[in-house]
C-alpha cells in the first residue's frame, strides 16, 4: 500500500480518478492550486485507488495523505 501525499500546501482543485481505478506511475492523481498556479500530484506507484482521502475544494498542507494506492 502507498500513501499519495501533498508536495506542498493548497487547494484541491481537481480529482482526476475515482476510489478502484487502476493507476499508473506518474499518473496524475490530485491537481492542487497554490498561488494561482495548478501543481499535479501524481502516483509513485502502479496499482488500483483503494481510498480518495481529500474532496475538491479541501486545504490540504504538505505531507498531507490524498489517496491510498494499492
Amino acid at each position: 500500500m502507498t500513501e499519495v501525499k501533498a508536495s506542498m500546501a493548497g487547494s484541491v482543485w481537481k480529482i482526476t480518478v475515482a476510489e478502484g481505478d487502476s493507476v499508473e506511475a506518474d499518473q496524475d492523481i490530485v491537481i492542487l492550486e497554490s498561488m494561482k498556479m495548478e501543481i499535479p500530484i501524481a502516483a509513485e506507484t502502479n496499482g488500483s485507488v483503494k481510498e480518495i482521502k481529500v474532496a475538491e475544494g479541501d486545504f490540504v498542507n504538505e505531507g498531507d495523505v490524498i489517496a491510498i494506492i494499492e
